[in-house]
């Protein structure tokens, strides 16, 4: 054999066909390793099935039918919950420093019916009283904004700090509040609702 011949690529293997077992283990798969929306899911499933109609001249709407019916079943079976996936999603994102906007972006984006989000951040809100002022807090916390950076360089962050906190969604007087506040120790308390 000459090894002065470099060995070829390995072939690239194209998409497999998208068959009704095929699209099942891809759906328990990803559910394994991700929650997800019904649509969401369907979205992905969606996806292989165009794969496989570009690659094998497969029929879309013979596909689209199969997602469907997992899409059913799992959501008969509890296996799909666009409720419990909202509430965990919206618990998730709060806790990140996620806004009430930002929350129902990111929802919206995975398909959650806008009813179901609207509900979902409302029962959050109960649930944590002031949820956009605890969310800042965790935001300006997780970015080191504001009461993190040392007091020399406050002034001149500013503006910076006030574009952060608005591109993730809170409002001008929220974020002015959780720039103003002293030190870390003043926006924990101010998080946990001793304002």
């Amino acid at each position: 054999m000459d090894k002065s011949k470099p060995a070829p690529p390995p072939r690239r293997k194209g998409p497999r066909v998208a068959d009704q077992r095929y699209l099942e283990n891809a759906a328990l798969h990803y559910l394994e390793r991700f929650a997800s929306s019904s649509a969401n899911l369907r979205r992905v499933l969606m996806r292989k099935v165009a794969r496989s109609a570009r690659f094998h001249a497969t029929d879309p709407a013979e596909g689209e039918r199969l997602v469907d019916g997992i899409i059913a079943r799992y959501l008969e079976a509890g296996l799909l919950d666009d409720a419990a996936y909202a509430a965990q999603k919206a618990a998730s994102l709060r806790r990140r420093g996620g806004s009430r906007y930002g929350i129902r972006g990111k929802l919206a984006q995975k398909g959650v019916e806008a009813e179901l989000i609207q509900s979902t951040l409302d029962r959050l809100d109960e649930e944590g009283g002031d949820g956009d002022l605890a969310a800042a807090c965790a935001f300006v916390r997780r970015r080191r904004l504001g009461p993190y950076r040392a007091p020399e360089a406050r002034a001149e962050h500013r503006q910076k700090d006030l574009a952060a906190l608005a591109r993730a969604g809170f409002g001008l007087d929220l974020a002015r509040r959780v720039l103003a506040v002293a030190d870390p120790e003043a926006l924990e308390a101010m998080a946990r609702g001793a304002d």
